[in-house]
This record gives C-alpha cells, structure tokens and sequence, in this order.
C-alpha cells in the first residue's frame, strides 16, 4: 500500500456522532478510527511523550496496515539547536518501538525560529538518526528556507540523507476574505508550497478550509500530483487538517472520493466499506 490517508488526532470527542458512534467513550476512538482511516499524524506526542504501555495498547488498538506518523516531542524540536537533543530523540524512537510495523515515519517540525544559519546543525541531527531503520521527514517554517539558496541546500542535504520532506499546504485557509483560523489556538503559517520530494516517501499536510468548495480546485492539483508520485513508486501519507477540526474527516473522505473518481490507483478507504453509518454501529 503506497497511499495512507488520515487526520492530525484521533481523540477528537466533537466527531462522537459522526465518525464515531453516540455514547463512544473516550477510550475506544483510537479503534475505531484506525476502521476508518489508514494512517494518523499523531500530533499527541508533539505535548507528552506517551509511556510503554499506551504505546503496547496503541499497537494492540490498530489493524494490521495501519500507520502512525508521529511528531517529535517539542522539548526536542523547539529549544533552539538540534544537536543536543540527539540523544532524546533517539530515546524517544527506541519507546515508540512497540508499534512494531504500525510505525510510519517519523517527522520533526521546525519551529519558525529555526532558520537556514543552523543548516550544519540539521545536517547532524539527521545523520544521527538512524533512517534505514526508521524513515524521517523534517517541516521547515521559517521564510527563508523556501528562498534560495537555501531551498536547493536543504533539497540536497535532505535528497542525500534519504530524509522526507513534509509538504504543509495552507493555500486553502488563506483564500478568500474570511479567516477560519479566528477561533483556532493556533495558527498555520502562510509559507510556499514546495512540491519536491526527497526520498522515497512524502508527508502532505493539508490545511483545510471549512468550506468544502474553498477546497475543491487545491484538491483537484493533489489528486494529479499524488497519480505522478505514485506511478513513480512515491510512498505518500495525506493528512487532512482543518482550523474546525470537527470539518476535517468528512473532507479527508471527500478528497478519497475525488481520487477514487480520477480512477488514481489508492486503496479502498475502511471508513466507506464499513456495514452501517457510525451511529448505527453497536458500541465495544
């Protein structure tokens, strides 16, 4: 299986109705929407780090094909240099182990302050993990990675390590004269879209508008994209994000459709093939 798609968490209690069924407790989301998608961007363990059993039970949750693209702790990613968390990040690989092959790649996002002068300090972290046996990708946000010559050196630094590259794509949200984001804590940043990838994998994030036309024409572009990478043997990881976070698996599910519709070779969603609607389903 070449494509995944899913969206940033799983314990979402607003899609308790709708993707999950009334009266779901908490502790079941993890199963059932590992039923209903393939892949999940588990921004979790960006605020804690989860203890050995949480991840055992997560394994034990999630359906043989199903894949956990973890984010890396920000006690990692946002104290300024790479370098001396090395030794963190690869204590925190070794307690994510559990997930056997439930773990997909693992990504670290770069905070805006984190910029081009500290490419050397990049290029260590990264050879330092060991990415044979575990794929990485890196998100970078400050401005001045997507201006050259900084686009081509962190291209090549990345090309050269086998390290991914997660596309984050905000046109959606900054189209139009609304702000969805107004009642969002937090805000995506406006940077380019760069459609290089730099390895044999890809992580999109695809920032959302919660009207689902706003989407539609950033949609159709993807839709064409992902058929070139995966004719090319590209592994891709899709995730849909949306500042109404309630809006984000219906539109994960619409944009399957249009791939299924453009006859782009992806596996079948779970969520589509399951017997009933969610709120008919009988509770674990």
């Amino acid at each position: 299986m070449n494509f995944f798609i899913g969206c940033a968490v799983w314990a979402y209690k607003g899609w308790v109705g709708e993707l999950y069924p009334q009266g779901t407790r908490t502790a079941d989301f993890l199963h059932l929407y590992s039923r209903r998608f393939t892949t999940v961007e588990g921004n979790t363990t960006f605020y804690a780090v989860p203890n050995q059993e949480t991840v055992t039970r997560w394994a034990a949750d999630t359906p043989a094909g199903f894949e956990f693209c973890l984010k890396l702790p920000r006690d990692i990613t946002h104290k300024g240099l790479l370098k001396p968390y090395i030794p963190t990040a690869l204590k925190f690989l070794e307690g994510m182990r559990p997930l056997g092959k439930h773990l997909g790649p693992i990504f670290a996002q770069l905070p805006p302050s984190y910029a081009p002068a500290l490419l050397d300090d990049l290029s260590n972290f990264l050879e330092a993990w060991p990415r044979t046996e575990s794929p990485l990708a890196v998100e970078v946000r400050h401005p001045d990675w997507f201006k050259e010559p900084h686009a081509s050196n962190l291209t090549a630094l990345l090309e050269k390590l086998g390290v991914g590259r997660v596309l984050l794509d905000s046109r959606p949200i900054y189209t139009g004269d609304d702000d969805p984001q107004l009642q969002s804590e937090r805000r995506k940043p406006k940077l380019p879209l760069q459609l290089s990838v730099t390895a044999s994998f890809t992580l999109i994030r695809f920032i959302s508008h919660p009207n689902l036309s706003v989407n539609q024409p950033f949609m159709e572009e993807w839709v064409r994209q992902i058929q070139q990478w995966l004719q090319m043997g590209v592994r891709i990881y899709f995730f849909v994000h949306c500042p109404i976070e309630a809006r984000s698996p219906n539109t994960a599910r619409h944009f399957q459709q249009l791939l299924e519709q453009s006859s782009t070779p992806v596996p079948p969603l779970p969520w589509n093939n399951l017997e009933h609607p969610p709120n008919q389903l009988s509770l674990l």
